[in-house]
C-alpha cells in the first residue's frame, strides 16, 4: 500500500486521489468482512435446519421400525407361520435392528455436531463481527487525523490567497500615493502602515501553510506506509486464523454427516448377511405339503331377491328382463356392447391359445383361464338379453307406463318451491258429471295413446275430437273420443256455443274475476275475449308481459290460479314461460311440437293464444305432476309499456347497465328520456335495473324525477322517465360556475332537501345521493334521480361487501356496518350541498376512498368552499355529525334552507 505522496505546492487534487484509492482499498476489506459474515449466517442456518432434518429424519424411521416390531409380533403370534416364514421374519427382524442402529448413529452424530460444532461455528461468527468492528474503529481513527489535516490544508490555502490578494491591492496603493505625494504626507503613512501590516501578514500565513504541507505530507506518508499496512497485516493474520478454525469445522461437518464410515459399513455389512440365511427353494416346502390337498367349500348360490318386484303388479318379473317401450333402446344397446366385448375376449384367447402347451409357464396361464372366464360370462348374459328379444318377435311393444290419470311431464315445469302434491280430478267441482270427467281424462290420455313415437303429433284436430266429448257419451268402437265438426270447437274456442252448466264447470268460476280485468277488456266469456282472439299477435295480450324477471312474477302472482305469460332466454334461446300461482309459483316452458305448434301436456294448439284459452276454459291442470289451474288472469300494470311505442332519437348518456336515450312517446310525440338496459348484464343486475323503475313509479313530487313507464315486451328492457332538458347537476355546475349567484346555490340545495324530504317520508332511502345522481331542469329546479341502489324501507342492512359503493358520499355507520336510514341519505346531502357550493368540486380532493374514510373517522371534515354563507356550513357539519341520531331529518333541513333563502338577498 505504498506510494501515496503529496505536493508540497499545496496541490490537494493529488491528496484526492490518494484518499480515494486508500478508501477503495478500505471498502474492498469491509465488503470481504461483510461476505465471510453472510456466509457464516447462512452456515448457522444450513446447519440448524440439516439438525432438525436429521432428528425428523431419525423420528420417522424409528415409527417404521417400531411399526414393524408390532407386524413381527403379530407374526410369531401366528401358529400357522411355518418354518419357512420364520426365517424371512427374522431376516427382517435383524434388518430392522440394524436400521434403528443406523438411526441411532444417526441422532448421536446429529447430537454431537449440536453440541460441538455448532456451538464453534457461532464462536466463529461472533468472532468475525468483532474482527469486523475492530478493523473500522481503528481505520476510523488513523484516517480521521489525515482527514483533518487535509480539509486544514484547504482551509489554510484559501486564507493564504486572500491574505495574499489583500497585500497585492495594499501594495499598489502604497506604490500610486507614493508617486503622487512623493515621500511625505500624513496619508501616505496611513497607506504605508496598512501595507505593512499586510505584508506580515500574508509572510506569517505563508509560514503556516509551509509548516501545514509538510506535516500533512508527513501524516499522509505514516499511514499509506506505515499505519494502514500494519493494519492491514494485523487483519490478515486475523482473517488467516479464522480460516483454520473454518476448515476444522467443515471437517467436523463432513465426518459426521459422511454414511460411508466405517460404522455404516458395518451396519450395511450385517445386513446383507441377514438377507443371505434366505433360501427361496426352501420356503414354502413344509407349507404346500401341509395345505396343498385342502379344498374350500363351495359358495352360496347368488339368486334374485324376489321380495323386490312382489308389488309390481305382474309388469317385472323375477330374473327376467323388461322389454318395452321405455327399455328397448337400453337392450339392444346393452347387447351390442356386450357383443363387442365377448369379440374381443375371444380375439384375446385367440392370440393367447399357445400358453396352453406352455408346461413351464404356470403362472402365464392364469391370465388365459380368466379370459375363459370372462367368455362364459359375457355368453351368458348376451343369451338372455337374445331371449327377451325373440320372445317378443314382431308384436308391438308394450307400453311401459300406462297412465290413468295423465302423464307426468317434468321437462317442462320450473317450479319455485317444492312439487306439490298431484291434484285430484275431484277438485274441478261437484257439478262435474261422470262423463264430463270421462272426457276430460280421455282428453288428457289421449296424446299419449299413440303407437311408439317420440314426437308429439295431437294437431287441433285432436283437441277438437277431445272437446266435443264433454257433455257427451258418444264414442267409436276403438275406444277413442268420437269425431265431431270444427263447429264445436271453435264455439268453446269463443266461449259461446257450450250450455252453461257445462261451461261454468270448465270454466272454474269465471264470474269471480277482479274488476280490474274486466276494465282492461279481459271478458273470457263472449266472442270477442281477447284471451282466444286470432286476430291479436301475442305481444298485443294484455295477459303477456314479455321479458318480466321473475321477481316481478312473484310479486304479480298473488292468489292461487293467478296466471300470466312472459318470455325468458335460456341458452340463447328465446321461450315463452307461462307463470302460476299455485301451491308456490310454477312456470310452465311451452312446448313446440314438430309442427311448430304449441303444449304443455294436453293437445297442441296453432298459437299460443289458444293454448292459453284452453286450458284457462277447461279448467285442466297444465301438467299433472304441478296440478297448476288457471283462474284469473294478471294484466299488464298500467305503467307496462309496449317497447314499439318508444322511439329512441339520440344517445345522451352511459349508464351503469346500459345506454341513455332521448325518445319520444309515439301516442302522445311527447319528448321522453330511456334508461335501456343491456341484453348481455347478468339476471341479478337487470332485477336491479327494473327496481329503480318500481320505486320511481309510486313517487310523483316536482324535485322527483318522474316514471312514465316500463317497457319489458322485448329487448332491451327500457324505464321511460321524463325528460329533465338541463342534464345532470354535476355537468351543469362545472360549466356554469361563474354565472351562478348564491341564492341560485341555495334553491338549488332547498330542491334537493324538498324532494329527500318526500322521498324519507315515502320510507325510501336512497343511498346514492350526490351531484352526479340529480338533474337540473327548467328555472333550475333540481329532480333527485337515479334510484337503482334505493331501498324502500326504514332501515336496510346490506351483507355483500363494499362493491359499488360511493365511499366518499356514504355515511360512516353504512361503511362501518352496513346499516342504512333515512339519515345516512342526511349525510349524503351534506356533502351534494359541499358540491353546489363548491360549483361542481370533487369532494376530498387528493384523497383515495381509503383515505377519506380514515380522515372521516379519525374527525376530519372538509372546509367550506369559497363565499359559503356561514350558517350553511353548520347545516353541512350537522348532516356530517358521525352519530346519525345527532343529525336533523330532512324537513328540518328544508326549514333551514328557505329561511336562509329568506334572509338572503
Amino acid at each position: 500500500m505504498g506510494g501515496f505522496g503529496i505536493n508540497t505546492d499545496g496541490n490537494t487534487g493529488g491528496v484526492t486521489k490518494n484518499m480515494a484509492a486508500i478508501k477503495e482499498v478500505h471498502e474492498s476489506i469491509l465488503t470481504r468482512h461483510d461476505s465471510e459474515i453472510y456466509l457464516l449466517e447462512l452456515m448457522r442456518k444450513c446447519v440448524s435446519n440439516k439438525l432438525k432434518a436429521d432428528r425428523d429424519y431419525c423420528a420417522s424411521i424409528q415409527n417404521i421400525i417400531t411399526a414393524s416390531n408390532k407386524i413381527n409380533q403379530s407374526g410369531n403370534a401366528d401358529s400357522n407361520a411355518g418354518v419357512g416364514s420364520a426365517v424371512i421374519g427374522e431376516s427382517w427382524k435383524s434388518i430392522m435392528a440394524e436400521l434403528n442402529n443406523y438411526v441411532m448413529l444417526i441422532r448421536n452424530n446429529a447430537q454431537h455436531v449440536e453440541k460441538f460444532t455448532l456451538t464453534l461455528l457461532n464462536n466463529l461468527y461472533n468472532e468475525k463481527r468483532k474482527a469486523r468492528k475492530y478493523y473500522y474503529e481503528q481505520y476510523a481513527r488513523i484516517s480521521a487525523k489525515l482527514n483533518n489535516l487535509i480539509e486544514e490544508l484547504g482551509r489554510k490555502k484559501a486564507d493564504y490567497s486572500k491574505h495574499l490578494q489583500f497585500y497585492r491591492l495594499m501594495r499598489s496603493r502604497f506604490e500610486e500615493h507614493y508617486v503622487k505625494a512623493g515621500r511625505g504626507g500624513r496619508k501616505l503613512e496611513d497607506v504605508r502602515d496598512k501595507y505593512q501590516r499586510a505584508c506580515r501578514r500574508v509572510h506569517l500565513v505563508h509560514n503556516e501553510y509551509v509548516l501545514l504541507v509538510i506535516e500533512a505530507g508527513e501524516t499522509q506518508k505514516d499511514f499509506s506506509e506505515t499505519l494502514l499496512p500494519s493494519l492491514v497485516q494485523y487483519q490478515q493474520s486475523v482473517l488467516e486464523s479464522f480460516v483454520t478454525q473454518w476448515q476444522e469445522i467443515l471437517s467436523e461437518l463432513t465426518k459426521k454427516w459422511s454414511t460411508s464410515g466405517a460404522d455404516f459399513q458395518e451396519i450395511a455389512a450385517r445386513m446383507e448377511k441377514a438377507v443371505e440365511i434366505i433360501k427361496p427353494s426352501q420356503e414354502y416346502v413344509e407349507f404346500s405339503s401341509k395345505y396343498k390337498e385342502c379344498r374350500t367349500d363351495p359358495l352360496s348360490t347368488i339368486e334374485f331377491d324376489d321380495s323386490l318386484v312382489a308389488d309390481s303388479s305382474g309388469r317385472l318379473q323375477a330374473g327376467q328382463l323388461v322389454v318395452d317401450n321405455l327399455t328397448v333402446d337400453w337392450v339392444r344397446s346393452k347387447m351390442t356392447e356386450l357383443d363387442t366385448r365377448l369379440k374381443e375376449t375371444q380375439g384375446s384367447l385367440n392370440s393367447n391359445s399357445f400358453l396352453e402347451n406352455d408346461s413351464q409357464s404356470l403362472i402365464c396361464k392364469l391370465p388365459l383361464k380368466e379370459l375363459r372366464c370372462e367368455e362364459k360370462n359375457l355368453t351368458s348374459q348376451l343369451e338372455v338379453i337374445k331371449k327377451a328379444l325373440a320372445d317378443l318377435g314382431c308384436e308391438e311393444l308394450p307400453n311401459g307406463c300406462e297412465m290413468d290419470s295423465g302423464f307426468e311431464n317434468s321437462s317442462d315445469i320450473q317450479t319455485d318451491v317444492p312439487p306439490a302434491k298431484r291434484a285430484s280430478f275431484s277438485h274441478i267441482g261437484p257439478s262435474v258429471t261422470t262423463t264430463a270427467t270421462s272426457a276430460v281424462l280421455d282428453l288428457i290420455r289421449k296424446p299419449f295413446r299413440r303407437k311408439s313415437s317420440s314426437i308429439p303429433n295431437s294437431p287441433i284436430l285432436g283437441a277438437k275430437h277431445a272437446l266435443n266429448g264433454i257433455g257427451s257419451t258418444g264414442t267409436n268402437t276403438s275406444g277413442s273420443i268420437a269425431p265431431s265438426s270444427d263447429t264445436t270447437f271453435n264455439s268453446l274456442l269463443n266461449g259461446s256455443s257450450l250450455s252453461n252448466t257445462n261451461l261454468n264447470v270448465v270454466l272454474h268460476g269465471v264470474s269471480n274475476i277482479p274488476d280490474i280485468i274486466t276494465n282492461q277488456d279481459f271478458n273470457f266469456t263472449n266472442s270477442n275475449s281477447s284471451l282466444g282472439s286470432s286476430t291479436r299477435s301475442l305481444v298485443e295480450e294484455d295477459w303477456f308481459h314479455g321479458v318480466l324477471p321473475r321477481e316481478e312474477v312473484v310479486r304479480l302472482l298473488v292468489k292461487d290460479g293467478d296466471f300470466l305469460v312472459r318470455e325468458t332466454t335460456r341458452n340463447d334461446e328465446n321461450q315463452t314461460v307461462l307463470s302460476v300461482a299455485w301451491d308456490g309459483h310454477k312456470h310452465f316452458i311451452v312446448q313446440t311440437t314438430a309442427e311448430n305448434e304449441f303444449r304443455f301436456e294436453g293437445p297442441s294448439f296453432c298459437s299460443i293464444q289458444e293454448l292459453i284459452m284452453f286450458q284457462y276454459q277447461s279448467g285442466q291442470p297444465v301438467t299433472s305432476r304441478s296440478g297448476a289451474i288457471l283462474k284469473t288472469p294478471i294484466p299488464r300494470e298500467r305503467w307496462e309499456l309496449n317497447n314499439d311505442d318508444v322511439i329512441l332519437l339520440e344517445k345522451i348518456g352511459r349508464g351503469n347497465f346500459g345506454d341513455v336515450y332521448k325518445a319520444k312517446l309515439r301516442t302522445s310525440q311527447v319528448d321522453v328520456a330511456v334508461k335501456t338496459c343491456r341484453v348481455t348484464v347478468p339476471e341479478e343486475q337487470k332485477r336491479k335495473f327494473l327496481q329503480e323503475g318500481r320505486i320511481l313509479k309510486q313517487y310523483d313530487h316536482p324535485n322527483v324525477v318522474k316514471l312514465i313507464g316500463i317497457c319489458v315486451q322485448k329487448q332491451p328492457i327500457m324505464i321511460v322517465m321524463e325528460l329533465v332538458a338541463g342534464g345532470s347537476l354535476l355537468t351543469f355546475l362545472r360549466n356554469n360556475a361563474m354565472s351562478l349567484v348564491i341564492k341560485q346555490l341555495l334553491n338549488m340545495c332547498r330542491d334537493a332537501a324538498a324532494g329527500m324530504c318526500y322521498l324519507e317520508n315515502k320510507n325510501c332511502i336512497h343511498r346514492d345521493l350526490a351531484a352526479r345522481n340529480c338533474l337540473i331542469g327548467k328555472d333550475n329546479i333540481v329532480k333527485i334521480s337515479d334510484f337503482g341502489m334505493s331501498r324502500e324501507e326504514e332501515e336496510y342492512i346490506v351483507s355483500d361487501g363494499m362493491k359499488q359503493i360511493p365511499i366518499k358520499w356514504t355515511a360512516p355507520e353504512a361503511l362501518n356496518f352496513g346499516k342504512y336510514t333515512s339519515l345516512c341519505d342526511v349525510w349524503s346531502y351534506g356533502v351534494l350541498s359541499w358540491e353546489i357550493f363548491s360549483r361542481g368540486g370533487t369532494p376530498y380532493a387528493g384523497l383515495s376512498n381509503t383515505k377519506a374514510r380514515e380522515q372521516i373517522d379519525t374527525g376530519y371534515r372538509m372546509p367550506p368552499p369559497d363565499d359559503t354563507p356561514e350558517e350553511m356550513y353548520r347545516l353541512m357539519l350537522k348532516c356530517w355529525e358521525y352519530a346519525p341520531e345527532n343529525r336533523p331529518h330532512f324537513d328540518q333541513i328544508y326549514k333551514i334552507v328557505d329561511r336562509l333563502i329568506a334572509q338572503t338577498r
